[in-house]
């Protein structure tokens, strides 16, 4: 009777001093996400409307004024002469990003924590995440001194050799592996760290018995480090793929320095695409349906990931 008494007191219990200093704790950070998630999502409507601006009136009066065109605005996209390049860029550009976002980092996690010398870690690490800091566009002024036609670094380099100097911002056959280096460069460093951490959390007595038992440093890494690092390489994967249709708008369109012609088939991506159509006064309806297609398309793809590894191995799923 004692217990029952006690569960009942507990039920009734539903609110608690502790649930008060949580709460005003994640209040900043709820009303964040309603101002700048959540409220801008009205705005999805303007990807239905042919929405026209009126001098002197204010966001609101033209969007409901601006007449519906249901899902019209949703085919501006798939009618450009350029979609199918579009689509290859985006999706297999970050298929490698994915790809090798994982292997590296995971890789560099790995060594940095066979490293004897805290320091030297410390420092490794701080010189791989340091890239991370810098936003595209100073990037893209170190990669132009580098590729330069007259004065870039490379082609000093080339002429030195006796080799003549190469046009790089006319040469597009470079430019898949230049963006693909440029993003592993730029961001592998965060990934190590986010690994590295879990491998410090990782409990010592695991790699002392594996010393007792005769295991290489080989053989530590393969069934106690990889195994431990499999759920949170698993949640950085399904991360990862759910931005598989949007791309990373500085590195495409900054460091080629506003993708010229010449790059265009390889360097174009959806990102680029809606920017240079809102710079070319094209609708905004039809710039916003391409932008909710692409977003919705994400979303899809998050949820599928996430679906087949719960299938797979429902203890790794995010949701």
């Amino acid at each position: 009777m004692k217990k029952d008494s006690e569960k009942k007191r507990i039920k009734r219990r539903r609110w608690s001093k502790d649930d008060t200093q949580l709460s005003l704790l994640a209040m900043p950070t709820f009303v964040w996400y309603v101002l700048f998630s959540y409220l801008p999502m009205f705005g999805v409507i303007i990807a239905f409307k042919n929405y026209r601006i009126t001098a002197g009136k204010g966001f609101l009066y033209n969007l409901y004024h601006s007449a519906w065109t249901g899902t019209g605005n949703f085919a501006y996209m798939f009618k450009s002469n350029s979609f199918a390049i579009l689509l290859r860029n985006t999706i297999l550009y970050n298929i490698v990003f994915v790809i090798l976002g994982i292997l590296i980092p995971v890789t560099l996690a790995v060594m940095l924590s066979l490293v004897h010398s805290k320091f030297k870690s410390k420092v490794y690490q701080t010189c791989m995440f340091f890239p991370h800091f810098l936003s595209w566009v100073v990037v893209s002024y170190f990669v132009f001194s580098f590729l330069s036609a007259d004065k870039g670094i490379l082609n000093h380099i080339l002429e030195a050799f006796g080799h003549e100097p190469v046009q790089w911002y006319m040469e597009p056959k470079y430019w898949p592996f230049i963006l693909i280096f440029m993003k592993m460069w730029k961001g592998v460093g965060y990934g190590t760290v986010v690994y590295l951490a879990s491998i410090t959390g990782i409990d010592s007595t695991y790699y002392e018995a594996a010393v007792i038992d005769g295991a290489t440093k080989w053989k530590q890494v393969k069934f106690i480090t990889i195994p431990f690092l499999k759920p949170i390489i698993i949640m950085m994967f399904i991360l990862n793929i759910g931005s598989i249709f949007s791309s990373d708008f500085g590195l495409f369109f900054q460091v080629t320095r506003g993708i010229p012609a010449s790059l265009y088939n390889v360097s174009s991506t959806i990102d680029t695409y809606i920017y240079n159509a809102i710079r070319s006064n094209a609708p905004i309806g039809m710039t916003s349906a391409t932008s909710l297609l692409q977003s919705a398309a994400c979303c899809i793809t998050i949820l599928l990931a996430n679906w087949i590894v719960k299938k797979v191995d429902d203890e790794y799923a995010i949701i």
